[in-house]
């Protein structure tokens, strides 16, 4: 079973360095504009989630938070989205 994120096929897991420089990698491959850390791409995943509607009870294991209560941020973010869109397809419906 994985434990790693990001398995090596290496004895050791990957340093912080060697995650920064694959995902520095395939932001370049993917023509991003903008610098990709793990943090950032942590951060779009749990949101990217929470927008799905996946519950907290199976994200909160690999979130890496302690409690379900500090999800709460990506609900948050996920309902901003949410909620830009409605008002963006409601003015349509107003016209």
């Amino acid at each position: 079973m994985a434990t790693f994120l990001f398995e090596s096929s290496r004895p050791k897991p990957y340093t912080d360095r060697g995650v920064r420089k694959i995902i520095a990698r395939y932001a370049e491959a993917a023509n991003l504009q903008h610098k990709m850390s793990p943090h950032k791409l942590r951060h779009f995943l749990l949101t990217r989630l929470k927008k799905q509607g996946i519950d907290d009870a199976l994200i909160q294991p690999y979130s890496g938070h302690a409690t379900r209560r500090s999800l709460e941020v990506y609900s948050r973010l996920a309902i901003g989205k949410a909620q830009e869109a409605y008002d963006e397809v409601i003015d349509r419906f107003l016209l």
